[in-house]
């Protein structure tokens, strides 16, 4: 073989090494992005707008889920206007990331999601302060059956927790809400004021005695 022959040869191998490494590292980027996605779908990680860095933390009830009304008058809040977290009490994969996509649509803020601290056995649950109820039972018109839970939190925002029991959201021309017609709660519910006033008087709980030293 002459020279000019055997150097043909080693650029060709050169070559084919070159393009053996080059398709390595993009197999090899395809398959990272792979399993990433998958993770994010599931929520084993959270990446994006449906990621702040928290589980949101359990709310203190304040009355017991007593069903609070909304305001007197009180018309549907715009979606545009409504921020939601969305946390999965399901125990399933991939919920929580499932049902912010769709609220989302629908155009509510989702501001991230995260995994609940106990699990929910019901459909959903919508955890509200006193500027988030008229937002609350706006939210609540997407649902079947959820739970309308009375916090204390300043801010309007609502926190949905979905349960095992959830199969998605109302079909969104089968939500009942009229733009022009004020909200309603459910019987037997109580004004804000109310049960404000009935937490801010409740008796504080008695203190436990200390028990007596010990006898040397």
């Amino acid at each position: 073989m002459s020279d000019a022959d055997r150097g043909r040869v080693l650029r060709r191998r050169h070559m084919h090494e070159r393009q053996a490494v080059v398709f390595g590292v993009l197999l090899a980027g395809l398959a990272v992005a792979g399993v990433g996605a998958a993770a994010v779908y599931t929520d084993t990680i959270n990446l994006g707008v449906f990621d702040r860095g928290f589980s949101s933390p359990a709310p203190t009830a304040t009355t017991a889920d007593q069903a609070v009304c909304p305001p007197a008058g009180a018309l549907p809040v715009s979606y545009d206007q409504i921020t939601v977290t969305v946390l999965n009490g399901s125990g399933a994969a991939g919920v929580a990331g499932q049902t912010a996509t769709d609220l989302a649509t629908r155009g509510f803020v989702v501001a991230g999601t995260g995994n609940a601290t106990t699990k929910l056995d019901g459909t959903v649950r919508l955890s509200f302060g006193v500027n988030g109820i008229a937002a609350a039972y706006t939210l609540a018109a997407q649902f079947t059956d959820p739970i309308l839970t009375f916090v204390a939190r300043e801010d309007a925002a609502v926190d949905v927790t979905v349960g095992s029991a959830f199969q998605g959201l109302v079909a969104a021309d089968a939500v009942t809400l009229d733009p022009t017609v004020a909200l309603t709660g459910p019987e037997g519910c109580k004004p804000v004021e109310e049960l404000l006033a009935e937490a801010t008087t409740a008796p504080a709980a008695a203190e436990t005695p200390a028990a007596p030293p010990a006898e040397g």
